[in-house]
């Protein structure tokens, strides 16, 4: 049988320094039959140019004050001529020409309404932040014991789930775990394909860093229909704190990078401390009153 058509959806903005290596990675996969849709937020640095002489199915510009992830990705599936919407940011570089079909295989099982597949690092990637890949991604990754772990970096839905509820637009962060949860509320499986690897990774600030656990816990704390016992100081900043730094320290350990124990430390704290006020926030936003 021939391989079905699927749609690529593409974020973009001021990227063309990882395009140069995205769209030829696209170009090689070993999966012929697909479309590329791309949203980009006014780049200014040439990837406007790179993205057009890729000849995509669709170009959309919008401004950066317009971009809201929800409502680009909402906006990608529904130009999508194919009933598989494959995910992949332009930082996100395929590292082989078998990116692409693992991920259209996974779907393929009605079962599935949404995959993701593996992420590594880039090369100059702090070990704090490569700590992160190979706990979430890693042979023996931490997040497979996790209530619920997502990323849309590298992923895919089926449109016929999707059609039914799409992502939540009033969410600024973390829209892709809502998303997921509510898939397998609903009897779906959200898979892992580990086959598909992107490269792909963010060296933050700590300022940066304390911003964008922030915004994901307040988004997180917004859809949240449980208790909001579970987050709290001793819980979520201290003793998550901790288990953070143990991880860290055997990783660096282990990649002969305890030099950069300190820096990670450091993250680690901006990013709880983060986490605890953002899911504060986010509750208070959406049920009234302290959590």
């Amino acid at each position: 049988m021939a391989d079905p058509l699927v749609s690529i959806i593409m974020r973009s903005f001021n990227e063309g320094w990882a395009l140069r290596g995205t769209l030829p990675a696209l170009q090689a996969q070993d999966y012929p039959n697909w479309e590329l849709i791309v949203i980009d937020s006014g780049s200014t640095d040439g990837s406007q140019e790179l993205l057009r002489a890729a000849r995509p199915a669709h170009l959309v510009q919008i401004t950066p004050a317009e971009y809201n992830p929800s409502r680009v990705m909402n906006h990608g599936l529904r130009l999508a001529r194919s009933g598989f919407g494959i995910f992949l940011n332009a930082d996100a570089t395929p590292v082989d020409a078998h990116w692409l079909r693992p991920l259209v295989t996974a779907l393929q099982d009605p079962r599935v309404a949404a995959c993701f597949g593996r992420q590594i690092p880039r090369p100059d990637c702090a070990a704090v932040f490569a700590s992160d890949y190979e706990r979430c991604f890693g042979p023996r990754r931490e997040s497979a014991r996790w209530d619920h772990f997502f990323s849309m970096v590298s992923s895919g839905l089926r449109k016929d789930i999707w059609a039914r509820r799409g992502f939540r637009e009033d969410l600024q962060y973390a829209e892709d775990d809502e998303y997921t949860r509510w898939c397998r509320l609903q009897g779906h499986q959200v898979a892992y394909v580990p086959e598909s690897i992107a490269m792909h990774s963010h060296n933050y600030t700590p300022d940066q860093s304390w911003k964008r656990s922030f915004g994901d816990a307040r988004a997180i704390g917004q859809a949240w229909q449980g208790s909001p016992g579970g987050f709290n100081w001793p819980k979520t900043v201290l003793l998550g704190w901790l288990k953070d730094v143990l991880w860290d320290t055997r990783f660096c350990a282990r990649q002969g990078r305890l030099r950069e124990l300190p820096h990670a430390t450091r993250i680690r704290w901006r990013q709880r401390t983060g986490k605890l006020a953002g899911f504060r926030h986010g509750w208070r936003e959406a049920h009234g009153g302290a959590a």
